[in-house]
């Protein structure tokens, strides 16, 4: 049952080309946005479409995955889980964000 816990999967298209970072550690860490769409029809019958914007974190081989394959447009699967951090600004103010961190990528389809 602890599998199911905090567990995301998520298919959606790259919305732009994801950066890639190596570490002083020697590891690797990858970030891209993914948009997902829900789409459903409105009072006047007219189809609508509802998109939503995730950042997604992987590290390692996930990392290399993405270095190589998800450039902007492509349609992938995510499964991770989410995460929530917090930063302070130069201002003092502080932010919340929260990320899927990607345990695996599924190439799904082309541009």
């Amino acid at each position: 049952m602890s599998s199911i816990k905090n567990h995301v999967q998520l298919i959606g298209n790259v919305g732009q080309v994801p950066t890639v970072t190596n570490l002083e550690s020697g590891k690797k860490v990858a970030r891209l946005s993914l948009a997902t769409n829900e789409y459903y029809k409105d009072g006047k019958g007219e189809k609508q479409t509802d998109t939503n914007w995730h950042t997604v974190v992987a590290w390692g081989k996930v990392a290399d995955i993405i270095e190589k394959y998800a450039e902007k447009g492509k349609e992938i699967g995510v499964v991770g889980k989410l995460k929530t951090r917090t930063y302070t600004m130069d201002d003092g103010n502080q932010r919340y964000v929260t990320e899927v961190v990607a345990d695996e990528i599924l190439l799904m389809g082309n541009k």
